[in-house]
């Protein structure tokens, strides 16, 4: 099946839970995980248990909505990312992951692009004293990693999904490349796609960037204003951030974003004014950092995205027990 003709609203939950693609999938994942977590084990990082509601979450949610809920009388929100219990965990411990479950409404028209969900996952990654840099090479060591290991173990379900094992090996065989985000922005207008020079990549834009690959790549260097409050401002070249995508070739896309962190608390508190939101919200965030957080860098991984491209699917739902798309109601 090809990824156009990719029914838009999964089968019913029976047909869904009982496909042997499904339990290929989700068997496929679950090697890949355990991959990630014995790859990050070795080198240091310790498991947490993330939280999954709080006074405030990731306000760079690229357009979703955050869904609040009632905590005893006071306005909580459900996470749609982790990021700064990211940074407040390094207070405990150098290096930290988890695999950290996420909510966001996405605008109705992402329930067609076969990369958005609205309950998803993803393995998150934060160390302390970290660049940029160093989370792009922990990245492509540990996707790689990822790789291998789920070649060295899944191959049964490899072929239930007809992934082609020399294809996927292929994809990581080479080391990844980099554009900066003008870069991919001039490209996008050859090949016919406006786009702004101020803003994230667009999805239409990430779907032709990637199928113009042939290999992963990441994306760095957004313009400030284009990402969260805690990705940091290069002091070398004002206005541009210290942060990165990573993109997947043959239009499997973005499948994760990381950053170095913003720790001085007068830019931090700036930021936030900046991108129009209330410093109040934050107040145990900004506690924290006034008192002191560890510089950092790292990423989330999209498990869904990840387990899509390793087994070949045409959508992310398909990589998902329960998916629930933009605008569908879903048990």
């Amino acid at each position: 099946m090809s990824a156009e003709s990719t029914p838009t609203v999964p089968p019913t939950p029976y047909t869904h839970l009982t496909s042997p693609r499904t339990i290929a999938a989700l068997t496929l994942q679950q090697s890949f995980l355990a991959g990630a977590r014995e790859f990050l084990t070795a080198e240091g990082f310790t498991e947490l248990l993330p939280p999954i509601i709080g006074p405030v979450t990731d306000p760079g949610a690229r357009g979703a909505k955050q869904v609040d809920i009632d905590y005893y009388g006071h306005r909580y929100k459900l996470m749609t990312s982790g990021i700064l219990y990211k940074q407040a965990s390094l207070l405990s411990f150098d290096k930290i992951f988890c695999v950290a479950p996420n909510i966001r409404l996405e605008p109705l028209e992402t329930a067609v692009t076969h990369r958005h969900l609205v309950e998803f996952h993803q393995l998150d990654v934060e160390f302390a004293g970290g660049s940029r840099d160093e989370a792009m090479a922990l990245a492509e060591r540990l996707t790689r990693h990822c790789v291998a290991h789920v070649l060295a173990t899944s191959g049964r379900e490899l072929e239930v999904l007809g992934r082609d094992r020399s294809e996927l090996a292929k994809t990581v065989a080479r080391p990844y490349g980099r554009l900066r985000h003008a870069e991919v922005v001039a490209e996008l207008r050859q090949l016919g796609h406006p786009h702004d020079d101020f803003t994230e990549i667009d999805w239409r834009g990430e779907e032709l960037i990637s199928a113009a690959r042939s290999g992963p790549f990441f994306i760095t260097d957004y313009p400030k204003g284009s990402r969260g409050f805690y990705d940091r401002e290069s002091p070398q070249e004002l206005g541009v951030l210290r942060n990165f995508d990573l993109i997947f070739s043959a239009g499997f896309g973005e499948m994760m974003s990381g950053s170095e962190r913003e720790t001085d608390y007068g830019r931090v508190l700036r930021r936030i004014r900046e991108t129009g939101e209330n410093p109040a919200k934050y107040e145990w965030y900004l506690t924290l950092v006034r008192a002191g957080l560890p510089p950092s860098a790292g990423f989330g991984l999209g498990v869904e995205r990840f387990t899509r491209f390793l087994g070949g699917l045409d959508a992310v739902w398909q990589a998902t027990a329960y998916p629930k798309l933009p605008g569908q109601a879903r048990p």
